[in-house]
């Protein structure tokens, strides 16, 4: 069984898969409290569901695309068995994880979001670090950017890891603590091949805060 805190279909708002239609299968629970969440409702809310009652969930929209995502969904022992049996039923499979689980316990044919905390995140401290080191060719790297400080991080980061320059490098901000036309400006004078990635759900349903 997973606790499931809610499943729905949207427009993938992140990630280099931004625009195209997704099945979110959002799991209950994080080990972590990052100070700009913006899904604390995910905390504890929801229900248990089987491996078949999530299958026949999906099954009800007409897409290919499925995200596993949280709270953190490593957490719950039965994510790695979900995950397999979407990709056994056919689905492309995504999961979003804080980094700070261990990212090798789900199947390598799954696009694993990995998010690398930042300072004003309050959670540094709590990444695995050895999941840089864990990434393979279907995975990206997310660096949520709160501060200039964060972003600073985020280039110390991949010059002093030049292994992370070889995947998808998404810099993202927070949603209204950062400027980004002044976001944009910093790329630019990094010189790494970041991608600016905006919550696209958050600019399409402003005001929805669950099921986009």
């Amino acid at each position: 069984m997973l606790k499931i805190n809610e499943i729905f279909y949207s427009i993938q708002g992140e990630s280099t898969y931004a625009g195209f239609p997704f099945v979110f299968i959002r799991l209950t629970g994080c080990s972590l409290r990052c100070n700009w969440c913006d899904t604390r409702y995910a905390y504890d809310d929801g229900k248990n569901m089987s491996i078949d009652d999530v299958l026949s969930a999906v099954k009800k929209y007409p897409v290919q695309y499925v995200e596993i995502t949280g709270g953190e969904p490593l957490l719950q022992k039965e994510t790695p068995a979900l995950a397999d049996a979407l990709l056994e039923n056919g689905y492309e499979v995504f999961m979003e994880t804080s980094g700070a689980c261990d990212i090798n316990m789900i199947s390598e044919k799954v696009h694993r979001i990995v998010d690398v905390k930042c300072p004003d995140s309050g959670m540094s401290d709590k990444m695995d670090w050895k999941n840089l080191h864990r990434l393979r060719k279907n995975d990206e790297v997310k660096f949520v950017i709160a501060s200039r400080k964060d972003f600073e991080f985020a280039v110390e980061k991949v010059n002093k890891n030049k292994q992370l320059q070889n995947f998808p490098l998404l810099i993202s901000p927070v949603w209204d603590r950062v400027d980004v036309k002044e976001l944009s400006s910093w790329i630019l004078e990094a010189g790494l091949l970041f991608r600016l990635q905006l919550q696209l759900h958050k600019i399409i349903w402003p005001d929805v805060e669950r099921g986009v």
